[in-house]
């Protein structure tokens, strides 16, 4: 284990009672045709079979690792905090374990990232219910453009299963951890690193497949009001006017891009 390869792209996946979804998801990682990669499963107290699950991948693919947490942070910020400390890679990239990657995604990103000195790229979604909805056109090249910290303030445009992202860059700027920031802390972790001065190219095409799943808090327009609006409130240099302003178009943003667009 000593001389084990050091991988281009370590995969952080947090999980929470996954056990029937996060297969579907490991076989999309796996199908990538960028093949220098890790994943790190962290498991956040799953009360199901998620780790066998996990295991048994793991004894086929080497590169599979489950990281398994004494106990439950009841969120995906913490567990991927640690799956970012665990990496081994130079870029880090996230994937929620009930969502579905296009093969080409990690082969475009390094692309864009080595052509234009990235260190933050994302792309564009497509929300699915059932696995059989799923079509996968060939993806070769695509166009991107940038997504800075006054488009992201007016609304989410990264979606966080999408992301590839330097790994020094997202020790220095980790998520937050408050249960308070549940369902939000994605959105919080980019304002950062935008107004960091750091832009995220986003490339026009649906890498990262969604999964709409009932009773997720982020499908809860009014409960996602109110955590936006706590957001920005609570963001340095932001008065009360500019959260009320900023959790309403965030609303009227994701309606659109949810409802009527079925993406991101």
């Amino acid at each position: 284990m000593r001389n084990a390869p050091v991988p281009k792209i370590s995969i952080v996946t947090p999980s929470y009672n996954a056990e029937v979804l996060i297969g579907s998801t490991i076989e999309s990682v796996i199908r990538q045709t960028f093949q220098d990669w890790e994943m790190l499963v962290v498991d956040d107290c799953s009360r199901d079979g998620t780790r066998d699950v996990v295991s048994e991948c793991s004894e086929k693919d080497s590169r599979i690792r489950l990281i398994p947490l004494p106990e439950n942070f009841g969120g995906p910020a913490a567990p991927r905090n640690v799956g970012v400390r665990e990496a081994k890679g130079q870029y880090v990239a996230f994937l929620d374990a009930d969502d579905i990657w296009h093969p080409n995604k990690l082969a475009l990103q390094l692309q864009l990232i080595e052509k234009h000195g990235a260190d933050f790229v994302c792309s564009e979604m497509a929300d699915f219910v059932d696995d059989e909805e799923i079509l996968f056109p060939e993806f070769f090249e695509s166009d991107f453009r940038e997504v800075n910290f006054l488009q992201q303030s007016i609304r989410n445009r990264i979606p966080t299963s999408s992301v590839l992202a330097s790994r020094e860059l997202l020790l220095c700027i980790p998520f937050e951890e408050s249960i308070r920031y549940r369902a939000v802390e994605d959105n919080h972790c980019w304002l950062r690193i935008l107004e960091s001065g750091t832009p995220c190219l986003k490339l026009k095409l649906p890498l990262l497949h969604y999964r709409k799943v009932e009773g997720q808090i982020s499908g809860s327009k009014v409960e996602m009001a109110k955590k936006v609006f706590m957001m920005h409130r609570e963001y340095p240099g932001r008065s009360i006017l500019a959260a009320m302003l900023m959790a309403g178009t965030h609303v009227l943003g994701a309606l659109y891009v949810r409802i009527l667009k079925k993406g991101m």
